[in-house]
């Protein structure tokens, strides 16, 4: 008998991925298990099972993630393995890593944190990749190929080397739920529209929170960060696509920002009016900016390389800035470097100081002349308001004087905020009475003349005019353009009567109030009159009302030129619309212009035209409505009431076929922002442009991609 033959002993399977570099492999019974080394939770540790589900537990792991990992992922290997990496280039710039679109040279986030998604979206959307593609080139198929995320994840795995094996794609066995997903979804939204912290989710309450709700739902301050950072690659690739369809152009406002940590950021808005004539704003960017470097120069370098980023160099209309002192010098440098060949008006629209701005410049250039006396007012409601016993004695004795006046309850102000300042001011014009006969019985109260206290008044009635209009600016829900105009006017024609004031300390502030003003004035008249003049409510009326109150007798003169404008910019849009229509459909008859002359030229000279003398009559004695224009037929028209409810981008949707041209010049110009206030991020402040506390300690592109998301999202869920 033959002696029994010893099976050969199979040499255990080499474990080639990276990833068991934080497993331990071992046997239990007929099962390998894999446990993890950080938190000991025991996974499939079988050959057939593959490894994703313990790629996707080490993204979970809290342990792991709370010994420094700051990543939030793992790096399984040097190479990029995802077939998406074909068509980009990965470089780092600064601290962040960026992906170019090797096809449209578009950037996008390269994080690691961020996965590959919202590269694969754009390579599904790209249109130099898609015309590039071959459908019968079976090797540009597979390096294009994109795979499902979802249940059925395939991966590539890797060996010791870093290569990657082909034939090594395995379905997921142990998928992230679907409902787990969401969650991580859901809350990344929750922090970006609410604007909480980060670390919140790091709060034992919330943990505890979560944990009752679902035990297996594991997240850190990193992971969320991630899938936050993740958000706002995806709703950027949208943003991109809406700034491309704008049927009109774009203008930009630029405004600047302060933190906790001395920090300056730029924050950078694009304006628009969408194709269903609503108004529309998206936050680009929120950079920061080195304070030491010189101003002008940053501020204007900075500003080209976000619009060159975002593609809409070629259709920016305007760009507003909210410093007017070197608003001029950035304007033109912006300008100079924007493409030649782009087909924008020429006129001078590009450069829009903020009308809120130099609201504020004046009214500091008040407050400041007359500090003394708004001092000696302060002091007298401090004194009133230091004590209940004070308080109830002024109170009785307003009572027993029986003023007339209703009776307004005394305010300090913020010095800080000139609109709480006119609160207290007008609260102490309303108590002069009892103020005036209050300094008799009190001897420590402060006096005050009577002409403290008519200037005192004469600056609350300043100070009225300016809170009434900073209401217009600030209380309507789309401020167009043609807003403005009115209300600038109203400012300037008081300011020229405040120049004339028989008191010498009010005339001498006025002037140099209205010496700031002017230089407002000077930049962004015409674009003010232009817009006003595209309200059918005003027409060139508005004009003719305001420009004697404000020119005098060069009035005429003035209103000529904004008249020779607006045609101007008309006939420019006119060219641009035939250039559109030229290269769009041709020309009806190549070589022949357009017009009557061009359709009776365009006659079959080969058949004989029996109207043609009748056609050769009706046009030597065209009546002048052939001539008239779209401009001409709407200035001749009644203007609107203005006594109604109007809503004038509903007004032109209406009107835009019948004025096809003209709308087009409405859409731009009234979607021009005249003040940066209306376009900055502000769930978080009270009014002042300073950073939350909690955003500053964070990196520049996380509090970009944080406050840039929340506008995107916050403007979809007010639509």
């Amino acid at each position: 008998m033959e002696p029994a033959t010893k099976k050969p002993v199979p040499k255990p399977k080499k474990l080639r991925s990276l990833v068991w570099n934080d497993f331990e492999r071992v046997k239990r019974g007929d099962t390998m298990a894999a446990i993890c080394k950080h938190c000991k939770n025991k996974l499939n540790g079988a050959s057939t099972s593959g490894t994703t589900h313990l790629k996707n537990h080490l993204l979970r792991c809290p342990v792991k993630n709370n010994l420094g990992d700051t990543n939030a992922g793992i790096s399984y290997g040097k190479r990029l393995t995802s077939l998406v990496w074909n068509d980009f280039e990965r470089v780092k710039r600064g601290d962040a890593m960026v992906a170019i679109c090797k096809h449209c040279k578009r950037k996008l986030n390269g994080a690691s944190t961020n996965g590959t998604t919202h590269l694969k979206n754009h390579l599904l959307r790209c249109p130099l990749r898609n015309s590039l593609a071959s459908a019968s080139d079976t090797t540009q198929r597979n390096l294009l190929q994109i795979y499902p995320l979802n249940n059925n994840v395939l991966v590539r795995e890797e060996i010791e080397d870093g290569s990657v094996e082909p034939d090594s794609l395995i379905p997921d066995e142990d998928p992230i739920p679907q409902h787990i997903e969401q969650s991580r979804v859901d809350l990344a939204r929750m922090i970006i529209l609410h604007d909480y912290p980060l670390n919140m989710v790091e709060h034992i309450g919330f943990k505890r929170f979560v944990e009752n709700l679902q035990p297996s739902f594991c997240f850190t301050s990193d992971t969320v960060m991630a899938d936050c950072m993740q958000i706002y690659g995806i709703e950027k690739q949208r943003v991109y696509e809406i700034l491309d369809e704008v049927p009109g152009q774009i203008s930009v406002t630029a405004s600047t920002w302060t933190s906790g940590q001395d920090h300056v950021y730029l924050c950078l808005t694009a304006h628009y009016i969408d194709v269903a004539w609503l108004l529309q704003k998206k936050i680009l960017n929120f950079v920061m900016i080195d304070p030491d470097t010189e101003e002008t120069l940053q501020l204007s370098e900075t500003i080209i390389t976000c619009i060159n980023d975002w593609g809409i160099d070629s259709k920016l209309l305007s760009l507003a800035l909210d410093n007017y002192s070197t608003s001029d010098d950035v304007a033109s440098r912006v300008k100079e470097r924007l493409p030649h060949n782009r087909l924008l008006p020429r006129n001078d629209l590009f450069h829009v100081c903020c009308a809120e701005h130099i609201l504020n410049v004046i009214v500091q250039e008040l407050l400041g002349a007359l500090h003394d006396v708004i001092h000696k007012i302060r002091e007298c409601v401090r004194y009133v308001k230091s004590s209940e016993s004070l308080q109830q004695n002024f109170n009785d004795l307003y009572q027993g004087l029986q003023v007339t006046t209703s009776h307004k309850n005394l305010c300090l102000d913020s010095p800080t905020r000139w609109k709480s300042t006119y609160l207290m001011l007008e609260a102490a014009v309303g108590n002069r009475i009892a103020f005036s006969h209050f300094q008799e019985c009190d001897s420590n109260y402060v006096k005050i003349s009577n002409s403290d206290w008519e200037r005192v008044t004469a600056v609350t009635n300043y100070l009225k005019l300016f809170v009434e209009v900073l209401n217009v600016f600030s209380g309507a829900k789309s401020p167009t353009a043609n807003l403005y105009f009115p209300e600038v006017c109203d400012i300037h024609v008081q300011l020229i009567e405040w120049c004339k004031s028989s008191d010498s300390v009010i005339c001498s502030v006025a002037l140099k109030m209205k010496e700031k003003f002017d230089i407002y004035w000077s930049v962004c008249i015409r674009l003010l009159t232009i817009a006003a003049i595209l309200d059918p409510r005003f027409k060139m009326k508005l004009v003719e009302y305001y420009y004697p109150q404000i020119y005098g007798g060069s009035s005429a003169e003035r209103i000529s030129d904004i008249s020779k404008c607006i045609k101007d910019l008309y006939e420019e849009y006119t060219n641009k619309s035939m250039a559109f229509s030229s290269l769009d459909h041709g020309y009806a008859c190549e070589g022949q212009s357009s017009g009557l002359s061009a359709a009776l030229s365009c006659v079959d000279n080969g058949s004989k035209d029996r109207l043609s003398g009748y056609n050769k009559f009706v046009h030597e004695t065209a009546d002048t409505q052939y001539e008239k224009s779209e401009l001409d037929k709407y200035l001749d028209e009644p203007v609107f009431p203005t006594n109604i409810d109007f809503n004038i981008l509903n007004w032109w949707k209406v009107n835009s076929p019948k004025y096809p041209v003209l709308s087009m010049v409405a859409r731009d110009v009234l979607g021009i922002p005249m003040s940066t206030a209306v376009t900055s991020y502000s769930a978080n402040n009270d009014g002042d442009r300073v950073l939350a506390t909690h955003w500053s300690p964070l990196s520049s592109d996380v509090i970009q991609a944080m406050i840039c998301t929340h506008d995107w999202l916050q403007t979809e869920l007010e639509a």
